[in-house]
């Protein structure tokens, strides 16, 4: 079961103070500390590289929302010269710096894309059907209007792991023939009434297709395999990786990332061991999850997962997405692909 959101942030203090989950984990992970560089990937509400500049360590912080950036001038003005903001996709991490110490990812959604209505994400209140995080592209409401029945039910199937996905589907083809689905709350009632939903039931029934569709819209599988491709591009000898995903598909892209480049790959007749690429990574425990005060504090934290690695001297491998297994879907090129 998957019920993932990215940069899962508790508020302490009023909506302006955010504590990112894992937090005193990710900052053990990362060791940062004065003269270090770390690259905070998804900046989010900023929880992460507020801590990380309180170590006395800088940041370059990536967020391809707007918003976000826009939110983190503050943050930029009282850390003068330690805190660079790039408003781009996390994906593009190896292009903001040539070498740097650490590297975090708090992959998905954050809280104030979910606690905002107008962005789409939640059904908890009634807004436009969007989802994009950049705001920019093709829209949920674009894909639930206009893919054909068999490509929504790969997207649902896939990327939330809805056992309906066909019959949602088909019943989505059938209801935007009279009327196209333009808010979060027409899509999720639909689901909830087609589907049904029983007495205690936990979660609500529409929860896995709009995962699928945001996971989907934002393309946020292939933007992770990217960026951890890009982290052993960019990250000195002994610098360190930190990822938190929020649910399974997250989690095995980052577990397959981390066993593979943590291994020598086994020799064949093609190619003795001797020659075999060395290890790039050096593993760091296995997946750490929140403990029962922060679950109590902050229950969107209850999917949370952090991986972590330390770089070896060995040169980056390369850009072998195929490790990764992510599924073909329409629209969509999986990375490495043309």
């Amino acid at each position: 079961m998957m019920t993932g959101h990215g940069d899962d942030l508790h508020a302490v203090g009023g909506p302006a103070r955010h504590i990112p989950v894992l937090l005193a984990e990710v900052l053990e992970a990362l060791a940062p500390g004065p003269g270090e560089t770390i690259i905070d990937g998804t900046f989010g509400a900023g929880g992460y590289t507020r801590a990380i500049l309180q170590a006395g360590a800088a940041v370059i912080a990536i967020d391809r929302d707007p918003d976000a950036i826009a939110a983190g001038r503050a943050l930029e003005s009282e850390f003068v010269g330690r805190l660079q903001l790039v408003q781009a996709p996390f994906s593009s991490l190896a292009e903001q710096a040539d070498a740097v110490d650490g590297v975090v990812l708090d992959i998905g959604v954050s809280s104030m894309q979910l606690d905002e209505a107008e962005r789409g994400f939640s059904f908890r209140a009634d807004g436009p059907l969007d989802m994009r995080m950049a705001q920019a592209g093709v829209s949920a409401a674009d894909v639930v209007n206009t893919f054909k029945a068999g490509d929504l039910a790969r997207i649902f199937g896939f990327l939330g792991e809805e056992r309906h996905a066909g019959r949602i589907a088909r019943m989505i083809e059938q209801r935007r023939e009279k009327r196209p689905f333009e808010r979060t709350l027409d899509l999720a009632d639909a689901v909830e009434t087609f589907v049904g939903r029983k007495p205690g039931d936990r979660i609500h029934p529409a929860t896995r297709v709009f995962q699928a569709l945001r996971i989907y819209v934002n393309d946020e599988l292939g933007e992770l395999a990217k960026a951890l491709v890009g982290a052993e591009r960019v990250l000195k000898p002994g610098g360190r990786l930190a990822v938190v995903t929020f649910h399974s598909l997250e989690d095995r892209i980052v577990k397959r990332f981390i066993a593979d480049r943590s291994e020598t790959p086994a020799g064949s007749r093609h190619m003795p061991q001797a020659e075999a690429p060395a290890p790039t990574f050096a593993r760091r425990g296995g997946g750490v999850t929140p403990g029962d005060a922060e679950l109590d504090a902050n229950p969107r934290a209850r999917s949370a997962r952090l991986r972590a690695a330390v770089r070896t001297e060995a040169p980056a491998r390369g850009s072998d997405f195929a490790i990764f297994g992510l599924p073909k879907l329409p629209g969509l090129s999986r990375p490495g692909e043309r």
